[in-house]
């Protein structure tokens, strides 16, 4: 059994990337892992100021919500990031999130495998490269860690789009049961 926590960046009420994640989440509990869902939707969550104090103190000097997310992360055996495509890179909710986690650069952590799911209007299979390449140089930061696939959900665009494509949410189930 392993530590599953799953994070949606989407900020859109019902959206297609929170969907699929949510199918991931049925399909991990299934597999008998331990999950969390975790939407950033209405999360107070500011920039990295770049101080880098957290590097010697191993918390940000900010006071936010990531206070009581950034333990979670550090927790988990895997995570699973899911966020729509906006011009075909990284949200800017999820990279914000992302540099946040600084504190978790000089620290042990547990978190092996990274997943990320994708949503986009765009259904070329190439669609979410660019967001897997950034979330790939977060990923290498961290040498125990290793990007553990990608699920595109392309040729969706209005809220709810995925619920409606029993494709997609198969391959989501399935990425949540194969962790």
């Amino acid at each position: 059994m392993k530590k599953v926590l799953i994070i949606s960046s989407s900020l859109r009420g019902g959206s297609n990337s929170e969907v699929l994640a949510h199918e991931a989440e049925k399909g991990a509990m299934d597999a008998g892992h331990e999950v969390e869902f975790l939407s950033l939707k209405g999360k107070n969550i500011k920039f990295c100021i770049g101080c880098l104090v957290c590097q010697k103190t191993y918390k940000c000097v900010q006071d936010d919500d990531m206070a009581n997310i950034i333990g979670k992360v550090q927790n988990a055996d895997a995570l699973i990031f899911a966020m729509p495509i906006y011009y075909y890179e990284l949200s800017g909710h999820l990279k914000t999130f992302l540099d946040r986690c600084n504190p978790l650069f000089p620290q042990q952590n547990k978190f092996n495998d990274v997943y990320l799911i994708t949503s986009s209007y765009d259904d070329a299979p190439t669609a979410s490269d660019r967001a897997v390449n950034g979330l790939k140089g977060w990923i290498e930061c961290f040498e125990q860690s290793r990007f553990a696939g990608v699920l595109v959900g392309g040729g969706v665009n209005e809220p709810k789009d995925a619920a409606n494509r029993k494709d997609l949410r198969q391959k989501a189930y399935e990425l949540g049961k194969n962790i």
